[in-house]
């Protein structure tokens, strides 16, 4: 393994400001779009084109053998940090993704038109990508990486995707995602197993010692398995070519310069450290020679002059990744000239493509003809480009090429067999790159006889100088860059320089070493493709011969046609809609997984008590005696009833053991958990079907009393496994302290842990969107049904009679044999205190039992009370609020509360406190937890009015439809 220093860390810099403006920028773009139209990618563009900027400015520090550095706390519990890094390598790429999407954006405020639609969608969504592929590039902490390279697969589904309207589209679309994602994945496990191995999170301390032994090895072969689909290796080379579906600026940007890059890069950060590791070598050589030949052959043989640039993109990016996987100083100095080369000269390509068929519309290379002299400046820069690609000097492309054969020639691979094998495989693939570059010039720009030449009429869009600007700056810059390459050389070799010198010494890159193999393996590779383009009609004919039937683009679809056919299978013997047989599988499995493991490995405590006090076992036997009743009684309701009685023993339990704050809560839910049950089992049979024969019934309670037994003893042997101090013991102490509560149930709800109460209330406001949604036929608004409305809406002046006294607001809504006095005069004087009572438990909840949770379950009831006892239309009255106000609302007061927290001084969600002396009241404090509180009091209204309205209001507004005789009189007047 060969091991290398450190450089020392020269600069400190902001790096994390470079990505903080893409993001901004990225949220900006679609309001920057709606006032300036397209112009605004021209401000766009000034982001990565400051970043560009920017990281130009760090060349003589990194050159130096520098690097620059930023830390950013991200999770702090956790150790966890935003680790980023500008070294050679990154500062390489780096200036890539800014440079190449700077000029990206500049091109995209020609390409489209004014009138576009989802324009704004599209900017923001490409400067999120640009953001992205930059903070992939400079991260030095694994799982930050692994976060930057989701982002930029997800942007990418999002830009070949567009706006979802073509079928092509989304097929590209989620191939490339479900492709990208598997491999991104397998990338993780890797990343965290090499990371294990070596000891570090960060990639620079892991190339320095990577470790040793099995863990190492299969982390790095799935390392490399990410690599390769992102980069498109075979076999998963066929998703690069159905991305074309995209607009052309996303392929010249992510499909030539930036994302399909991300493979290489995670390459050559790791080749440092793991090239010497088994398996390295193989794969990436025998993967990146076999992409090249492949991809060259494929292109040879497309008529679409973007699907023939994608192709051969899949072939220069095997060509990049045999160098700088190889392993050797001379092939990874090869491999970083050649990228930079390619990146310039294929997105200069792509955005000629964009150019052509923005003025033709058309891209099939055997409908155009005499293009060239229509539009010359592009057939120049296009030709500029496809010589650097080619390898003519004096552009980058020839320089890199050179450098990568002479490194093969000497002996740059370990093994001499595997370096000319590969060698020979380069050249052949370079011979392909020559014959696929000819192709592309002569069938975009060149007169064809037996074609008309393309007619002025059919130039909608003739290109203006900012719609050449980008190909052209790109292009000029590969020829630029080929004769300074020796000042290129002290950027490339600081990396280099890391890996193990192989051949006998490594030569700088330059653009003329003189005559040597090198250069005649070039002119065979030029003159070798200048001879398949001039026989390209029988090597067309010889590749049809040859054509196989099988590809693996086919080869995906049928996986996951089989896949699918496979669920079904599984689906359809598996989830037979019984919900008994769903359970008894789940606590089968606890029986034989956790079950075995506590009776064969668990230490049981030395001493048994078996209550505290008899009052705990009367309660134990009333629970277990309810719970035989819930399975021998044969009425729903009476069994619901039944478990209600297990509930409130819970609850009468907590009180035995002195947490009066549980058991208000504990009865307060099996209450409202008993009205629910009520209200579903209005639309089921009274009685419970016994369909299931006695063995069935014995086999069910054999599982059922097992599994009692083993999560008994699975508490027991909980409380006997303590080895350290509890938690619990420091709460209290925290919570008067730190919290200013004396309930300290309510203060770990609103303080100590708030992230966690937060996310519940997530899941609650989600639960009662999905409920009421499984409920409503019609569209759902919100809306409450209050008296007159249904009414009005039904028609006649007449419909609602003169106002009466009467104990309640809409109790006259209600068919008179489903009215009852009492409850109507019970629920008169109750609610009003229910309320009160309520709010009081809000507010007195930070010191004593209650809390936002147990008001809003006490205000809940006083709306049941409504509605029990007047209807739909007497719930409407009292409380005229949409649900999803409630919900929404109470959402965003208590996650607001971490914001005023941060503003007070504090941490996000950690409560602060204003304290001040008033007149009457004297001193004062007013803790931000008790928004948090209620917050969640208006959750759980929200939630309980959203259950009523969907299991109660709207299944009796489907009822009064369906049978209108049990309609209320004003109703049936109505209609």
């Amino acid at each position: 393994m060969h091991l290398h220093a450190r450089p020392t860390t020269t600069g400190r810099d902001p790096l994390g400001l470079l990505l903080l403006l893409h993001l901004l920028a990225a949220v900006a773009a679609p309001l920057l779009v709606r006032w300036w139209g397209r112009q605004a990618f021209l401000a766009l563009a000034l982001v990565p084109g400051a970043a560009f900027g920017w990281v130009l400015t760090r060349l003589g520090t990194v050159t130096g053998g520098g690097e620059v550095t930023e830390t950013l706390s991200w999770i702090p519990a956790l150790d966890l940090q935003i680790a980023l890094r500008l070294d050679a390598l990154a500062l390489t790429f780096a200036a890539l993704v800014t440079g190449v999407g700077a000029m990206v954006l500049v091109y995209c405020a020609r390409y489209f038109e004014p009138d576009d639609e989802g324009i704004g969608r599209f900017a923001g969504v490409m400067t999120a990508f640009a953001g992205s592929m930059l903070g992939l590039v400079l991260a030095d902490d694994v799982l930050v990486l692994y976060v930057f390279w989701e982002l930029t697969t997800v942007f990418s589904f999002l830009l070949i995707g567009g706006s979802g309207a073509k079928l092509a589209g989304r097929r590209a679309a989620s191939q490339a995602l479900l492709l990208t994602t598997a491999g991104g994945l397998a990338m993780l496990v890797g990343l965290l197993m090499v990371s294990w191995s070596s000891g570090s999170r960060l990639l620079s301390e892991i190339v320095v010692d990577p470790g040793s032994g099995p863990v190492l090895v299969a982390g790095t072969m799935l390392v490399l398995a990410g690599a390769v689909t992102k980069s498109a290796m075979v076999p998963f080379h066929f998703w690069l070519p159905a991305a074309m579906e995209a607009p052309t600026p996303v392929s010249a940007y992510l499909h030539a310069a930036a994302m399909v890059k991300a493979g290489i890069y995670l390459v050559a950060r790791l080749a440092p450290g793991l090239a010497d590791v088994p398996g390295w070598r193989p794969v990436v050589l025998g993967l990146g020679v076999a992409t090249m030949l492949i991809g060259g052959w494929r292109s040879l043989r497309q008529n679409d002059l973007k699907l023939l640039l994608a192709f051969s993109t899949v072939s220069q990016l095997g060509f990049l990744i045999t160098m700088v996987g190889a392993g050797s100083e001379e092939l990874a100095a090869a491999g970083l000239a050649m990228t930079i080369a390619h990146a310039l000269s294929k997105s200069t390509l792509f955005l000629s493509v964009g150019v052509i068929d923005h003025a033709t519309g058309v891209r099939d290379l055997r409908l155009l003809s005499g293009l060239g002299r229509r539009m010359p400046a592009l057939a120049v820069i296009a030709t500029l480009a496809a010589a650097s690609l080619v390898g003519l000097p004096p552009f980058l492309g020839f320089v890199g090429k050179e450098a990568a054969f002479t490194a093969l020639w000497e002996g740059g691979v370990p093994d001499r067999l595997t370096a000319v094998v590969v060698l020979v495989g380069l050249v052949l693939g370079s011979v392909f790159t020559a014959a696929y570059c000819a192709r592309y010039l002569w069938g975009a720009f060149a007169r064809k006889p037996e074609l008309p030449d393309t007619a002025p009429e059919e130039l909608e869009h003739h290109p203006g100088p900012l719609f050449l600007a980008a190909p052209a700056v790109l292009a000029l810059a590969g020829l630029v860059a080929g004769p300074a390459s020796p000042l290129l050389d002290h950027l490339v070799v600081v990396y280099a320089e890391t890996l193990p010198l192989i051949a006998p010494e490594a030569e700088h890159l330059a653009l003329w070493h003189g005559l040597q193999p090198a250069l005649a393996l070039s002119a065979v590779t030029l003159l070798g493709g200048a001879a398949l383009f001039a026989l390209r009609a029988g090597f067309s004919r010889l590749q049809h011969r040859l054509a196989v039937g099988a590809s693996a683009d086919e080869g995906y679809w049928n996986t996951l046609q089989a896949l699918d056919r496979f669920a079904v299978l599984v689906t359809g013997t598996t989830q037979r809609g019984s919900l008994p047989t769903y359970l008894g599988t789940i606590l089968v499995v606890v029986l034989l997984v956790p079950g075995s493991v506590l009776l064969a490995r668990t230490p049981w405590p030395d001493e048994w008590r078996a209550w505290d006090t008899p009052l705990q076992a009367l309660v134990g036997a009333v629970v277990l005696v309810a719970a035989v009743l819930t399975i021998r009684i044969r009425q729903r309701l009476s069994a619901v009833l039944a478990v209600g009685v297990t509930g409130y023993g819970l609850a009468l339990l907590f009180v035995l053991h002195g947490a009066p704050d549980l058991a208000l809560t504990q009865f307060l839910v099996e209450t409202l958990s008993l009205v629910v049950f009520v209200l579903v089992l209005r639309k089921l049979p009274k009685d419970i079907g016994d369909r299931h024969r006695p063995a069935e019934r014995t086999v069910r309670a054999v599982i059922a009393v097992c599994v009692g037994l083993v999560m008994a003893g699975v508490g027991a042997a909980a409380l006997s496994a303590r080895t350290t101090p509890p938690v619990s013991e420091e709460i209290p102490r925290l919570a008067l302290e730190e919290g200013h509560g004396q309930n300290v149930v309510n203060v770990i709800l609103v303080d100590i842990r708030a992230w966690d109460t937060l996310g519940e209330l997530s899941v609650l406001v989600v639960a009662a969107t999905g409920v009421a949604s499984l409920v409503f036929l019609r569209s759902r608004t919100g809306a409450v049904d209050r008296v007159g409305e249904d009414q009005a809406a039904g028609g006649g002046g007449d419909a609602r009679r003169a106002p009466r006294r009467q104990w309640l607001s809409a109790s006259d809504t209600l068919a008179p044999q489903r009215r009852s006095v009492v409850l109507e005069v019970a629920t008169r004087f109750l609610f009003h205190t229910i309320v009160v009572l309520s709010l009081f438990l809000l507010f007195s909840g930070h010191n004593d039992p209650g809390g936002g949770f147990a008001g809003g379950l006490v205000a809940a009831l006083a709306l049941v009370l409504r509605y029990l006892a007047g209807g739909r239309y007497e719930l409407g009255e009292a409380a005229p609020v949409p649900p999803g106000l409630l919900l929404g609302g109470g959402l965003l007061l208590a996650g607001g509360t971490g914001a005023a927290a941060l503003v007070l001084g504090g941490q996000v969600l950690e409560s602060a406190y204003l304290e001040a002396d008033l007149p009457v009241l004297g001193h004062a404090s007013l803790p931000t937890a008790l928004f948090f509180d209620i917050g969640v009091y208006l959750i759980v209204v929200g939630l309980v009015l959203d259950i009523l309205r969907s299991l109660g209001a709207e299944l009796d507004r489907q009822d009064d439809e369906d049978d209108p005789a049990d309609a209320a009189p004003d109703e049936v007047i109505a209609r």
